[in-house]
């Protein structure tokens, strides 16, 4: 396991954190068929807001989704894996720094990396604080050139019970620059506050309904599979279009066929 070892300038004994390199990796996609009706979403939200929440249960597709839009956008990409040690403030903006600096190498080298060395973390931040930092951070993104960036921060749920999740993305969402998009995956939809930003065109949100198959993309799904459409409709009734399910139901159903197929059954043997 790779790891970076971030120290406070300040006080470097009190300020090491060591970051894990894999989770600032973009992931292999597996295979799946694009879904044009959500990509087309995600352009529309990429060209009208600043930020697109993808919002789904487990198995919905989100992180996938998330995959084919990072490979067809154009941009840069800085992906960002969250899990649950990252409630602590500190950790989750210095992984976002890592991954950041990545694609635009002066980012986190200014006023930002400056106040994150002199805030008291061993406290809780006032909302003023988080508003401080969230519009140091959109400084430094505006103060350090790059090509288009497309910020991605996958299973931001990990961390939503956290007090400052709702105050710093409620500032830092509106603020961020044209050339910046932030797409985050997340397992439940964002808090009421930063919900309410539908309305004044900051976030775009794709929900479960929306994530869930049509009975055309089955169809598509299962035909990369070489399976027919009758197969695609009874998956599709058994599973109500969960991605998940139906891509493990077209993967079980095309091994049981070539796998007959290499047995020489007759086809009224085969898994149907």
């Amino acid at each position: 396991m790779l790891m970076l070892m971030v120290e406070s300038a300040d006080d470097p004994a009190i300020g090491k954190i060591e970051l894990i390199l894999e989770k600032l990796a973009i992931p292999s996609p597996p295979i799946s068929v694009c879904r044009p009706r959500l990509l087309d979403a995600l352009w529309q939200s990429l060209n009208s807001a600043t930020s697109t929440v993808i919002s789904g249960r487990t198995g919905t597709g989100k992180t996938t989704l998330a995959l084919h839009f990072a490979e067809l956008c154009g941009r840069y990409i800085a992906w960002y894996k969250v899990d649950a040690p990252e409630t602590e403030l500190r950790i989750f903006l210095h992984y976002l720094l890592a991954t950041i600096s990545k694609q635009r190498s002066k980012f986190g080298t200014g006023p930002l990396r400056r106040l994150l060395d002199t805030i008291r973390w061993d406290r809780t931040r006032s909302n003023g604080e988080l508003m401080m930092l969230a519009e140091a951070f959109v400084h430094e993104l505006e103060s350090s050139p790059g090509p288009p960036l497309l910020i991605v921060i996958e299973d931001l749920h990990l961390v939503s019970d956290a007090d400052w999740i709702v105050p710093f993305f409620k500032r830092l969402l509106p603020l961020l620059p044209a050339d910046v998009h932030m797409l985050i995956t997340s397992r439940t939809i964002p808090p009421a506050p930063l919900w309410r930003m539908r309305s004044k065109q900051t976030l775009s949100v794709i929900d479960d309904d929306m994530l869930a198959f049509t009975r055309s993309e089955a169809a598509e799904l299962f035909a990369s599979y070489d399976l027919t459409r009758e197969q695609a409709a009874i998956a599709f009734d058994h599973s109500h279009g969960r991605a998940a399910s139906l891509a493990s139901l077209a993967a079980t159903l095309h091994y049981a066929e070539t796998a007959d197929s290499r047995t020489g059954l007759p086809d009224t043997a085969r898994v149907t």
